[in-house]
Parts: structure tokens; sequence; C-alpha cells
């Protein structure tokens, strides 16, 4: 049962994102202090999808019509991999787990509400049982982890924020930490302060649409070390095109994801470099642009009014990360706006464990009761408790 008392633990982190490549489990050594948790990560496991699951995942994000035995039976199977994933972690790394948090896999997310069957209706679905986990590890599982901040009005968007200020806030320094998943997002934590001054959003496209024009072109999953980015030529043109979207320069807080930048976004990206008279990897090397100078164009007019002055740590974590060639493009634009742009492994987390430790963090925070979300990253009217136990 929930333990009222703030209690050590060591807890499963589970994630999978838009990019829709596989299941990230961070095993997470939790501990109560006087301040914040302490968080310390004895180990991460990585296995991908396999190919015929990644094709039902991602035809499930951009159906325009399915089944609803189709989504039933794909939650099934996605809850029977992420406990495939947690059980394999466990067994490698020899850990005793007290608990799992389990992102899901996004299918759809709308936080903004619209109009449906006569009521303004927002909604987010991950999908992934969690029965099937806890049967599986026999601990408890908090899954579900968007609705309750979408519920008091947020964005349920970003979640990570409380990570972040948790192992990365600075007296001295204003660090911003950049995630490049599928849709990248920062949150920016000014020196020396509280979590109510942080501000968390979604930059734009991270490696989506690197990543479809990648499999379109090249029958590859992603543009590894981005080689075949580095071959081509960006076509400025069409970067500017698409920055005159209207969710570039719309006001924090908001959030992103396929239904924006998915594969209707990427069949009109594609068309528009080819009608630029762009080849395969030029197309490729300007979604990189893309990314690059989205996350420049969210930072300077959004988080660069909050630093006071004092050096800027720009930490970049994600797929995204160990990308050279889009590395390359932040330093070139965020550089002269003095940040100094790092991978996260070099402040101590692994970039492609991040994600997967802050949903180990909200399981517990929500194991005691405690809030997860940030409202001044998400735009709830307050902080809540978030997620929903499913007990082993």
């Amino acid at each position: 049962m929930r333990s009222a008392k703030k209690q050590a633990m060591i807890v499963a982190g589970v994630m999978s994102g838009t990019s829709a490549d596989g299941i990230d489990v961070a095993l997470v050594m939790i501990t109560p202090s006087a301040a914040q948790p302490k968080i310390k990560l004895l180990a991460h496991h990585a296995v991908g999808y396999p190919p015929a699951l990644r094709r039902a995942v991602l035809t499930a994000m951009d159906a325009k019509q399915t089944s609803t035995a189709e989504l039933a039976r794909l939650n099934w199977r996605l809850g029977m991999a992420y406990a495939e994933a947690v059980r394999a972690a466990v067994e490698k790394h020899r850990v005793k787990i007290d608990l799992v948090g389990c992102h899901g896999q996004t299918v759809y997310h709308q936080a903004k509400a619209s109009a449906y069957v006569r009521r303004q209706v927002a909604c987010t679905w991950q999908l992934g049982e969690p029965a099937l986990i806890a049967a599986e590890m026999r601990v408890p599982v908090v899954s579900n982890f968007r609705p309750a901040d979408i519920s008091v009005g947020g964005q349920g968007a970003p979640l990570v924020p409380l990570l972040d200020y948790v192992v990365f806030a600075n007296e001295k320094r204003m660090r911003v930490l950049q995630n490049i998943g599928g849709i990248g997002n920062l949150t920016a934590i000014p020196a020396n302060s509280m979590a109510a001054e942080m501000i968390a959003f979604d930059t734009g496209p991270g490696n989506m649409v690197i990543d479809t024009l990648m499999e379109r072109f090249f029958q590859k999953k992603y543009d590894r070390e981005g080689r075949v980015a580095a071959r081509g030529s960006v076509l400025e043109g069409v970067v500017k095109d698409v920055l005159r979207g209207p969710y570039f320069s719309r006001r924090p807080p908001k959030s992103a994801g396929r239904e924006q930048f998915g594969t209707a976004f990427t069949a009109e990206f594609s068309g528009a470099c080819e009608r630029a008279g762009g080849a395969p990897q030029d197309a490729v090397a300007t979604a990189t642009a893309l990314t690059a100078e989205s996350i420049a164009m969210a930072y300077e007019p959004f988080v660069k009014p909050l630093n006071k002055g004092e050096a800027v740590d720009y930490i970049v974590s994600g797929g995204g990360a160990r990308n050279t060639t889009l590395m390359k493009m932040l330093r070139e634009r965020l550089e002269p706006m003095g940040c100094k742009v790092v991978v996260s492994d070099a402040m101590g987390l692994p970039s492609q464990a991040k994600e997967a430790v802050a949903f180990a963090l909200l399981a517990w925070q929500t194991w005691h009761g405690l809030p997860g979300n940030v409202p001044p990253a998400t735009g709830a009217k307050r902080a809540v408790v978030l997620g929903e136990i499913c007990y082993g």
C-alpha cells in the first residue's frame, strides 16, 4: 500500500517517446531529503521496438481512421513490451525494484480544447497496459501521468521540468535543459531560482521530421551522427517559410506532437524541399537546420530575457544529442548568444536515460502523494499529483 512517509525506493522509469524507436528503462535510487529528493541512476537499459510493433505504433499515431480492436490490442501488446523491457533491465543489472513509473506510448495529444459533441474538449492518450507490468514484476506501477495536469488547465506537457530542477538547478548559473527526442522541449532554470520561476515548453520538431525523411529516402531509422545531413545543403528559404508558422512565435506554455509535425507536415516539408531543387540529402540537412533554428528561435525571445547576465549552460539530451551535425548547428546559433552547449552526459546524467529517470521521479512523487507537474511549465492552474496506480 502507499506510504505517507517518504521512503527510499528503487524505481524503474520507463519511457518511449514520439520517435517510437523503442523503450528506455532507468533504474533509479530515490532518497528523500529535507529539500528535494536525491536521485542516483543505477543503470540504463534500452531496447528497440520490433519492426512490426513500431509500424503498428506509427500507424496508430498518424491514423485518420482505425478500430477500437486495433487500439485495444496495441495497448496490451505495448504493455507486454514494457514488462519485458523492465524484466530484462532488472535481470541484467541484478536490481530489485520497488515501483515502476511508465509513461506509455503517446498516440494522441491535444492539449488545446476544441469542439467535440457540443463541448470543448482537450485530451491525451498514452497506450501500454500497466496491469501487465505490475503482474510481471509484482510491484505497483504508476502510469497515465498527463491527464491530471490537463484536467486543471495544463498542457499535460512537458513533465520533465521537475527532474530538471531537482538535478540541475544551480545558484550561480542559468541552466537550459534541451531534450531532442521526436519533439524538442526545453526547461529554463534561472540561477538561484525557485521551481515556480522556471519556464518550460516544446520548441517544435526534434528528430521527428529527420527520421521520417530518412525512412522515406534512405530506408534508415535515423541519420546516424548526422552523416546524411552533413552531405547535404540547407535550403534556407524552406526553413524560413516553416518558421513563419504560428506555433513558433506563440508564447509558452505550449506543447506539440505528431499532430503538428508528423506525417502530413513531413510530406508538405519534403515537397517544399523538392520544389526548391533539393536532393534527398538536402531535405535531411534542411530538416536538421529546422530543428536547430526552431530551438534558437525559442531561446532568444522567450528564455534569454530571463538571464540576468550570468553564464548559461545549455544542456542537451535525447537522441538528437548524438547527431553531430545538429549539435554543430546548435552551437553555431546558441554560443553567440552566450550559451555553453554541452550534452547532459557531461553533467552526470546520460542523455538517453534522462526522460526515463524523470518518470521514475514522477512515480515516486505520486506514490507519496506529492505533486509532479510544474504549473509555470504546463500552464496548469495548480500543482497536482499525477498518474494512476496499478497494484501488482
